[in-house]
């Protein structure tokens, strides 16, 4: 293993000391903040995306950008923030970042035509990853050992608050005052966190950062649109189109202009080398896993109660709690577990649990009513929330504290990148099940087809019959629930596969040699 990984930048901090001194509390309270803030400027409006196609219009894959947008931003962010806050100040870029999100959930809040609300929704993405690294770095240079873990745990609760009580919040929030309220309420948070969290932080910076790469930025940037465009463009123009031919084949000559950037880079954003390591990789499979078995659920299932099963908003965000709620209690149990079980196979054991929740939601049949959602979506929000609180500190742990900026850009740009691509990909994976069950079903034109699926995956049942009147809203329904169910058997047998990566890796925290020396060696 190469020395920059084995490296640390002080003395040795013994791992059975989860102390936090009082003073450092003020510093985790900060980032604690935006950590509650930020999932729920990206989870509440799932809930709201009926109410904004019946207000702005658009087609669902416009509307499907109000999400994409932000994640796609955000996981396209992530490293070149990272870098920026080691190279600039990682206190300064917090307060720049919201900032500039603030003033861009305003802009959202009053977006006159979809359009500008999906831009708009792009650049808070890039502000959001841009406060929510340089925070998570200035976090970092505070703690050492397990004192570490137990912040980066307590963080993983705040981020479990938000994404819990995201789509309450959100439904409540339209059956009130309207959708537009859910991004006012948080442009209002933003601002409290940056009077109160940003004058707390200490500036911090890694003094051999030099350069900015820029390149490496666009070319990563480029890389994920295409990948992105080719998936959610795969199932509306057919895989063999020209235009999905293309994105294809320039997502490939980007991604290895990427790779050779980075690799002629002194001080590359991203290290590539870091991937030959099993371990490294390991730690990498679990944000990507808890993508597939948490966050797409998370994305794909309000249409689902809303468009299908007849729910109102508010009442789709209540239901949503046995997903959500366990992330926001268990990251914290999960760390104090550590003591005791290793957090490779401890996150593995959380993974399957999700798996298993994912195969019962598959069996779930339309119209069973909310009781039959709850233990599916409980052992879901589970299985995600053990390894939840885990995997910040085990990403930051493999590279020497300096670099804690590039090591938290990798780790969250593997999450949310890969929440970007997951939700794409489940949406690809989902229109393309309904698209054989329409065609199984009767004749109907390619375009019908198309139309057809795009309605019932959007959870409008509606404007599926009109494009399909012959088939009629019960066979729809049916279709719908058959797709629905072959799209949760593939998540669950993605979860299942990262579940075995991470016991068999075993991707665990560095400990300090027996001479208390700086070197790290693996337990």
């Amino acid at each position: 293993m190469s020395q920059d990984i084995l490296r640390t930048a002080g003395p040795a901090v013994p791992l059975d000391d989860a102390r936090i001194a009082p003073e450092k509390w003020l510093v985790l309270g900060a980032v604690f903040l935006a950590a509650v803030m930020m999932p729920l400027g990206f989870v509440a409006p799932v809930v709201a995306l009926p109410a904004i196609g019946a207000e702005l219009g658009g087609s669902a894959v416009a509307l499907n950008w109000v999400v994409n947008g932000a994640f796609l931003a955000f996981g396209s962010a992530v490293m070149a923030a990272g870098a920026l806050a080691d190279m600039f100040g990682r206190k300064r870029l917090f307060g720049i970042g919201l900032v500039a999100y603030t003033i861009l959930s305003l802009i959202v809040a009053f977006s006159p035509t979809l359009l500008v609300l999906d831009i708009a929704r792009t650049l808070q993405g890039a502000a959001g990853a841009l406060a929510m690294i340089a925070g998570f770095a200035a976090l970092a240079q505070e703690f050492e050992g397990r004192a570490r873990t137990r912040a980066f745990s307590i963080l993983g609760t705040g981020f479990g608050i938000g994404i819990a009580f995201g789509p309450i919040i959100g439904g409540a929030l339209i059956g009130s005052l309207g959708w537009r309220a859910i991004f006012v309420a948080v442009a209002i948070l933003s601002l409290g966190v940056l009077a109160v969290g940003v004058p707390r932080l200490r500036e911090s910076r890694d003094p051999d950062a030099k350069r900015f790469d820029i390149w490496g930025v666009v070319a990563f940037t480029v890389t994920l649109t295409l990948l992105t465009l080719a998936i959610m463009q795969g199932p509306q123009s057919g895989w063999s189109s020209p235009l999905v031919l293309a994105l294809i084949g320039g997502f490939v000559v980007m991604l290895g202009a990427f790779l050779a950037i980075e690799r002629a880079q002194e001080r590359p954003m991203l290290d590539v080398t870091l991937f030959t390591y099993p371990r490294f990789l390991a730690v990498q499979s679990l944000p990507v896993a808890v993508a597939y078995s948490f966050i797409v659920v998370l994305f794909v299932l309000p249409a689902r109660l809303v468009g299908i099963e007849g729910m109102s908003a508010a009442e789709a965000g209540l239901l949503m709690l046995p997903l959500s709620a366990p992330i926001a209690i268990i990251p914290f149990l999960g760390a104090l577990l550590t003591k005791w079980v290793p957090a490779g196979p401890l996150s593995g054991l959380g993974l399957i649990i999700g798996a298993v929740g994912l195969g019962l939601l598959a069996f779930v049949a339309p119209g069973a009513g909310p009781v039959a959602f709850v233990l599916p979506l409980l052992l879901i929000g589970v299985g995600a929330a053990i390894p939840w609180g885990l995997m910040d500190d085990l990403a930051v742990s493999v590279v020497p504290k300096e670099r804690a900026g590039m090591a938290v850009g990798i780790f969250a740009t593997a999450r949310v990148a890969g929440e970007s691509i997951a939700i794409a990909v489940t949406g690809a994976v989902l229109l393309g099940f309904a698209q054989a069950g329409l065609v199984r079903a009767g004749k109907l034109a390619p375009d019908a087809v198309i139309a057809t699926a795009n309605g019932m995956v959007g959870g409008k049942l509606g404007e599926a019959a009109l494009a399909a009147p012959s088939l009629g809203t019960g066979l729809l329904t049916q279709l719908y629930a058959d797709a629905f169910s072959a799209a949760m058997l593939v998540l669950a047998a993605i979860t299942l596969v990262a579940a075995l990566i991470a016991i068999v890796f075993r991707p665990l925290h560095p400990r300090p040699s027996p001479r208390g020396g700086g070197r790290r060696r693996w337990r």
